[in-house]
């Protein structure tokens, strides 16, 4: 907590006094420290890319500090993170995200920093603001037919869904420490987008849902690539998903690939940006053979094919 300036006189001995009465300049937003003063935050740059964020988009924090730090951690929307460090750009970076459902306006990032070894004060906080606009995804619903056991499952048909949610609950959540990921994600497939993110689509005039992936139309046995590196988190066929493979890019960040005709990795895998990990298909619940792939991070899903224009250290 920071202290007010007459405090910190009495705090100071006189010939600090002058030096220190330069740093407590009271801005918003700012940076304290666990020593009770607050400084000036001039000397930080901290940017977010793209532009213009939006609900159900990725971003990407850069943190330049004014002198060396030894970790930097955030806090955005509810969800905490840690920064990795770009020594070629001086720049501490991180990936996070923003919810489909969050609504526009301003949100705070809050930041805290460990100072080098050695140095004082033993710890600096510091927030800035950041707008985040409407998305404008597609809001007409996409009308689709697939088998009824999809809309209307039988009690052993529920049994498996059940299963496949348990399994979905338990893996989906995993969030890994050490980051997996570097540089571009790539797209899986070469080929032209049938569906879009964020879509409302309704199966056999019933089912409403929110299309959570990017569709790609491929034609079965279409090689499908991995968007960057990781470790292969699920590799199995779920009712819904058909053929199904996860890739962990740590910190929270996963890659999904449904309705594959065959998968070409193993849970516990790793792989690299490119590799193949399926082959496409219709499986699960599918109208017919194309690719779905989905990005997730923390609990939350975001526009694959805003990750892909994302350019990333």
């Amino acid at each position: 907590m920071a202290v007010r300036s007459g405090e910190a006189r009495r705090l100071l001995p006189c010939n600090l006094w002058i030096l220190a009465s330069c740093a407590l300049v009271f801005i918003s937003p700012t940076i304290s420290s666990t020593n009770a003063l607050a400084v000036s935050d001039s000397d930080w740059t901290v940017e977010a890319q793209p532009a213009q964020l939006v609900n159900g988009g990725p971003v990407l924090f850069q943190v330049k500090p004014p002198g060396k730090i030894e970790s930097l951690t955030g806090s955005w929307l509810g969800h905490q993170f840690t920064f990795s460090y770009d020594a070629s750009a001086k720049t501490w970076f991180a990936l996070a995200g923003i919810n489909l459902d969050t609504t526009p306006g301003e949100y705070p990032l809050e930041l805290s920093a460990v100072p080098a070894a050695g140095k004082t004060p033993s710890r600096l906080t510091l927030t800035r603001r950041f707008a985040v606009a409407d998305g404008n995804y597609p809001k007409i619903p996409g009308k689709l037919s697939v088998e009824g056991k999809f809309t209307e499952p039988d009690p052993e048909q529920q049994k498996q869904i059940e299963e496949a949610s348990k399994i979905k609950k338990e893996y989906l959540t995993r969030v890994t420490a050490e980051r997996g990921w570097s540089g571009q994600f790539a797209a899986p497939a070469e080929a032209d987008i049938s569906d879009v993110f964020g879509i409302q689509r309704v199966f056999n005039g019933k089912a409403l849902s929110t299309h959570y992936g990017l569709d790609y139309r491929v034609h079965t046995g279409t090689p499908v690539t991995a968007m960057n590196s990781g470790t292969v988190l699920l590799a199995r066929f779920l009712y819904y998903e058909g053929n199904f493979v996860v890739i962990d890019h740590g910190q929270g960040l996963l890659t999904l690939y449904l309705h594959l005709s065959e998968l070409k990795v193993k849970e516990g895998d790793p792989v690299k940006r490119g590799q193949i990990v399926g082959l496409s298909g219709g499986t699960g619940r599918a109208t017919g053979p194309h690719l779905d792939v989905r990005v997730r991070w923390q609990g939350i899903y975001l526009d694959p094919a805003r990750l892909l224009q994302l350019p990333l250290p």
